[in-house]
């Protein structure tokens, strides 16, 4: 008789499962950009979208050997990162700070945090205001790439800007 029980329950939280509402995540019928959370369509070609951040603005500034100091390209970038904050004020922003794998890790840890804070007062020197903006450093602990020459190593010394909806 458990047996029997369990069987029918299990039935009956499938088929459950199985009925819900294609249009649950908010995106019509067809479920285009379920889950996304973001933006009228999520696309990259809808300009209020994370993707359009990540993609045409660009999330991440890169910096030389031992340096927090801001390069005219992460400037660039970091105007446009300005702007669309500015005109998406729904969204918070999270700046990751990372180094290479040469040096300490406590070194790397401290280095990537100047990574994060030159970008986060760029960002407040523009207008955007400084509660939605947030600071961590990941120092060497998250490379993009792996691998022991600078190939790789110019790829991590980087600043990320994530941004959420919401608060932080």
């Amino acid at each position: 008789m458990k047996t029997l029980t369990k069987a029918a329950l299990i039935v009956l939280a499938l088929s459950t499962a199985a009925c819900t509402r294609p249009d649950r995540f908010g995106t019509g019928a067809d479920g285009a950009g379920a889950g996304t959370g973001f933006g009228a369509d999520g696309s990259i070609s809808d300009p209020t979208s994370p993707a359009y951040f990540n993609q045409t603005i660009g999330d991440r500034v890169l910096f030389q050997v031992d340096q927090s100091t801001l390069t005219s390209e992460a400037m660039s970038i970091l105007e446009g990162q300005a702007r669309w904050l500015l005109d998406n004020s729904q969204y918070m922003a999270v700046i990751e700070g990372h180094a290479d794998e040469q040096g300490t890790r406590e070194y790397n840890l401290a280095l990537g945090a100047r990574r994060a804070n030159a970008v986060r007062e760029y960002l407040v020197s523009r207008g955007v205001p400084v509660a939605r903006l947030q600071t961590v450093s990941y120092g060497k602990e998250r490379p993009l790439a792996i691998c022991s020459d600078e190939t790789c190593y110019s790829q991590n010394r980087r600043a990320v800007t994530v941004i959420s909806l919401g608060s932080l």
